[in-house]
């Protein structure tokens, strides 16, 4: 298997692909919904609404974490998860130079 080369890239270029990796599992992106339609999370209330295993629903936590969209903090014995508002913040900014720097309709192919 061939060595990825992120390194040639920019730290924006790798943190969009780190987002786009995280967002392209249909169990994450239900997820974050969960987390968003009630505005934080315990991992035990994802268990109770998601039909997915306790230990998948804390693996694919850690893997949006890690792309920076959602936050998570002790609640006594608990995680408790948030959307991390400033990371997707971010990745809206990229998305919206990337469409203010691309052609207008009429000059596209």
């Amino acid at each position: 298997m061939g060595a990825t080369k992120t390194d040639v890239f920019d730290d924006r270029v790798n943190r969009l692909a780190s987002v786009a990796k995280a967002m392209g599992h249909p169990a994450r992106i239900a997820i974050l919904t969960q987390i968003m339609t009630q505005k934080s999370c315990i991992n035990k209330d994802l268990v109770e609404e998601l039909p997915l295993a306790q230990p998948t629903i804390s693996q694919h936590l850690k893997e949006l974490k890690r792309a920076g969209l959602i936050a998570g903090s002790i609640d006594e014995n608990r995680m408790c998860y948030c959307i991390d508002r400033d990371g997707l913040k971010e990745i809206m900014q990229y998305c919206q130079e990337l469409i203010a720097e691309s052609p207008a309709d009429d000059q596209c192919c």
